[in-house]
């Protein structure tokens, strides 16, 4: 009788459904294989070797090899939207800059919009802004660059990271604060941008001091103003935009990424190595070197910061017309 009724209640819960079983055996063992690791932005640029170095760190603490695979293009929407497009298997994630998230769709139509279209895993780093010309400049100062500027309408060109990007953005707000017509000039990111400066084809470019620090330190370039709250160290003659009267402080910051749907458990794990990662010698010598400023944050609050920026710079490409450039 007893058997009887033990084996009525096993085959009710196999037909009602009910698992008394740990997790699949797939997500358990997760990861069983490498991790392709999207980088929206070219090889040799600060993002590119933000994601470099995060990744050789992971080794420790990640079973599996992530894979850094370069899609650059469009501001960096491009790797953007490889990895939110992809299966949230977690084996499909890469590294992403705020404006790509936040302000590229609101200018055009992209795969993705808001923070609920893909998952935040983790931020990385903080990266300022500067504006840098080639050491025999006739400009030895901002002072000198923005008069100029003022007297030369439309001669001066600017490089930057692509339209809709922060360096993008500094040099829009310095047009209209100063009152100058720059002609600016999107390149794939600092390893285009660089070269195309020391060859003359642009007289300035606005970047992250990662992309221009050996070059600066080479006597090759010079910097002329920085866009943050305070002087950078790395080039303690170059003045805030502040300094000058103009209030350009916005900068970036980079950011882990998966797909939309994502489990929490496979989020967890991948927060887990990532933030050691982070806190490894392998990771933080060269950001520190370049200037980065390493600033963690976790899923939850990640998100909320996404949201809040997500809908200030919808206002923002309003204000700038960007929208459909």
């Amino acid at each position: 009788m007893k058997k009887g009724i033990v084996c009525f209640i096993l085959s009710f819960a196999l037909i009602a459904g009910f698992n008394f079983f740990p997790p699949t055996a797939s997500l358990a063992a997760y990861p069983e294989k490498s991790v392709t690791f999207f980088c929206g932005f070219p090889a040799g640029g600060a993002m590119d070797m933000t994601a470099r170095a995060l990744t050789e760190a992971a080794k420790k603490y990640f079973p599996k090899p992530m894979a850094v695979v370069n899609r650059p293009g469009a501001a960096g929407t491009i790797g953007a939207a490889e990895i939110i497009q992809a299966k949230p298997d977690g084996y499909t994630i890469g590294i992403t800059a705020v404006a790509v998230l936040t302000l590229q769709p609101h200018r055009t139509k992209l795969p993705y919009g808001s923070p609920e279209d893909y998952t935040p895993i983790i931020k990385l780093v903080n990266l300022p802004v500067c504006l840098s010309v080639r050491s025999n400049a006739p400009w030895k100062n901002i002072q000198e660059f923005i008069a100029y500027a003022q007297a030369n309408p439309g001669k001066v060109r600017v490089g930057h990271p692509g339209i809709g990007t922060i360096p993008h953005l500094d040099v829009e707000q310095l047009k209209g604060m100063a009152k100058i017509d720059l002609t600016t000039v999107p390149f794939a990111g600092g390893a285009e941008s660089v070269p195309a400066l020391l060859g003359g084809h642009v007289e300035a470019i606005s970047q992250h001091p990662g992309e221009v620090l050996a070059q600066v330190q080479a006597g090759k370039l010079r910097v002329l103003a920085v866009c943050e709250e305070k002087r950078n160290p790395l080039f303690p003659d170059a003045p805030t935009f502040k300094e000058i009267g103009y209030d350009i402080t916005m900068g970036v910051y980079y950011l882990v990424i998966g797909p939309k749907d994502l489990s929490s458990q496979i989020v967890s794990i991948l927060h887990d190595a990532l933030k050691k990662a982070m806190e490894d010698p392998i990771f933080k010598k060269p950001m520190e070197a370049k200037g980065f400023d390493i600033s963690y944050e976790g899923p939850q609050d990640l998100k909320k910061r996404l949201m809040q920026d997500f809908e200030r710079n919808a206002k923002f490409v309003d204000l700038l017309k960007l929208k459909g450039k």
